[in-house]
């Protein structure tokens, strides 16, 4: 990430905004300011989301890196001057964003994430995967890669089919999470859970109407959380792949909790230690 020896910053600022260590006025040359390329999902915005890619040694060098004078300095501060850093104003980068994209003064067009399998997840004591089943709304996802990385979960499971991408969206509701939990993509969530069976993985599907509690059923082995949609829950031949099901305990009387919700006290309560 670090720039090549000689590379200069890139600016583009307001011909009267004064530069606060040097004093001097920054007149951006006539015709440099590129125009916006169309919106996109390719890149992400928010500046924890940013912040978290550009720190993130397994992305490549970013395409582009677009941010006010402000943000702008503060990445400088972080990361040192970096080649692909395009200083402008808010609304010519939320012209490279999907509308109603919150950028906070700050966008980047990072280099992918590298694919990862099923088999990069070793089973080991007291690891922890999430598997997602048909979740399909990108801030539900987003809030669950938090708690999985708050929770130290080895990853999170998802299907190409019926899953949001790993968009900007997402990645601004995990607020850095992305570039922390791996998250495996797959054709098949059942021939998953095989797959993650032979490996040595015990799966539990949460639902709300099996008798046993999630507390109950979790021996403190490696194991994979198997959470649905709010709407239709587990599939039924993806609980059928499950070694066992179990419930959250809801004294409250209340129906059920949002799946980002019910994914993080799953999550505590497979962290707590187990003798």
């Amino acid at each position: 990430m670090a720039p090549k020896n000689g590379a200069r910053l890139i600016v583009a600022r307001h011909p009267e905004r004064n530069e606060p260590r040097t004093g001097h006025k920054f007149r951006p040359k006539p015709g440099f300011q590129r125009r916006g390329e169309a919106p996109s999902d390719d890149w992400l915005w928010g500046w924890h989301a940013v912040e978290a890619a550009l720190a993130n040694a397994a992305r490549g060098e970013p395409l582009r890196l677009l941010a006010t004078p402000d943000k702008a300095r503060q990445i400088e501060a972080r990361f040192g001057r970096l080649p692909v850093l395009e200083v402008t104003e808010g609304p010519l980068i939320g012209r490279n964003l999907p509308q109603g994209a919150v950028h906070q003064g700050v966008a980047l067009r990072p280099a992918p994430l590298a694919d990862v399998a099923l088999a990069d997840f070793e089973a080991r004591p007291g690891r922890v995967l999430l598997m997602l089943d048909q979740v399909t709304d990108p801030q539900n996802v987003g809030a669950i890669l938090r708690s999985a990385a708050a929770f130290g979960a080895a990853g999170l499971i998802l299907q190409d089919r019926h899953a949001p991408g790993v968009t900007g969206a997402l990645a601004k509701a995990a607020a850095g999470a992305l570039e922390v939990t791996p998250i495996a993509r797959v054709t098949n969530l059942s021939r998953a859970l095989e797959q993650l069976a032979e490996a040595g993985w015990r799966a539990v599907g949460l639902t709300g109407q099996a008798e046993r509690s999630l507390g109950e059923a979790l021996d403190g082995g490696p194991v994979v959380l198997v959470l649905g949609s709010e709407g239709e829950g587990i599939r039924r031949l993806v609980s059928e792949h499950c070694d066992e099901l179990a419930s959250i305990p809801m004294p409250g009387g209340f129906e059920s909790l949002n799946v980002s919700a019910a994914a993080a006290v799953a999550l505590y309560e497979a962290a707590r230690p187990r003798s």
